[in-house]
């Protein structure tokens, strides 16, 4: 593991994770380049911030479900060579129903050189301490479309009230929040706001 990087389960108790792109379960649909394990990195700031957030999630009745957190530069060079391969309809009608492939990067939902590299950058949501339950977002983990941003049309009264619970969250805990992406969050006063790191999650 790199200096200064750890597994956010070894630091924030109380959590759960799922590392989508350790698995079959994303976008491209097959596990990734760069992740060996299903874990969750980052920098130890932004683990002492989720650590906040587990508090104050804790304080409204949920806490945090992590989806991705530090990702190698071998990843996101992955999703460009994926985006320039053929249609095969596999993924698209659950996380990006209306754009092409290419489309991803031009409309800001996957970047070449991603803040996730910089290793203080999460995605997450959160879930019902007393069902164990994720709480209702409208819109799942990467679904690239409008109704995932933040103030979207189209989501009940409920998911929205959720979304912003989410975000207060995190605000409060020193994260910036993502217009595009209503689970995407990153630490105010990262560490390595200029460095992309290609260690693989193993």
């Amino acid at each position: 593991m790199k200096d200064g990087f750890v597994f956010a389960d070894d630091l924030v108790t109380g959590i759960r994770w799922d590392a989508k792109y350790a698995t079959w379960d994303n976008f491209t649909g097959k596990p990734v380049d760069g992740y060996l394990a299903n874990r969750i990195v980052g920098t130890r700031a932004l683990c002492d911030a989720l650590g906040r957030a587990r508090d104050q999630a804790a304080s409204l009745g949920f806490s945090l479900l992590l989806w991705d957190g530090y990702r190698p530069q071998r990843a996101v060079d992955c999703f460009l060579r994926w985006s320039r391969q053929p249609e095969d309809g596999r993924t698209k009608s659950r996380h990006y129903p209306r754009i092409e492939r290419a489309e991803m990067f031009e409309r800001g939902y996957v970047a070449a050189k991603s803040g996730h590299s910089r290793g203080s950058t999460v995605d997450l949501t959160l879930y019902d301490l007393a069902t164990n339950e994720l709480v209702p977002m409208g819109g799942d983990h990467d679904l690239m479309d409008p109704v995932s941003h933040h103030g979207a049309q189209g989501i009940t009264p409920a998911e929205a009230r959720n979304r912003e619970h989410l975000r207060s969250v995190m605000e409060t805990s020193g994260f910036i929040a993502y217009e595009c992406e209503w689970w995407h969050y990153t630490l105010g006063d990262e560490p390595y706001p200029d460095t992309y790191f290609d260690f693989p999650i193993a």
